[in-house]
């Protein structure tokens, strides 16, 4: 006589989230998302880029600050970041035996994407600010 799982779960309770790290596959569709993302936002950033380039500082400026070019490279800017801040992420949790060196470096690594994003966004708006009041 076989032997009966006694288990009040159902076959899709079992396996909805329980993943290595019980998050399922949440990290790696963020992943894609910011990168379909950053895809879709390169193409009005290097025409931005393009339009810059070779311009002196005023008329550079005027261009960057310009809503749409602000919104474009702000929505940029806090994608790349959050897609730095998961692909590194994932690097530290795959590559890193120690759990407390891991806990560390995944800290360190979301302060650091923070840093950078928030630096990016405070230029970004300080120059469309600026331009505003001027």
């Amino acid at each position: 006589m076989a032997t009966q799982n006694r288990s009040f779960r159902t076959p899709r309770a079992n396996v909805t989230g329980l993943g290595a790290a019980h998050h399922g596959t949440e990290h790696f569709w963020r992943q894609r998302l910011t990168a379909l993302a950053n895809a879709l936002l390169i193409i009005p950033f290097l025409w931005i880029l393009a339009a810059a380039y070779g311009r002196d500082y005023a008329s550079a400026a005027a261009i960057v600050s310009h809503p749409c070019s602000a919104v474009v490279l702000l929505l940029l800017v806090v994608s790349v970041a959050i897609h730095m801040r998961i692909g590194m992420t994932v690097v530290i949790e795959d590559y890193l035996p120690n759990r407390a060196q891991r806990v560390v470096a995944v800290i360190a690594n979301t302060f650091f994407c923070a840093a950078v994003g928030l630096v990016g966004v405070f230029a970004i708006v300080k120059l469309s600010v600026g331009r505003l009041l001027l």
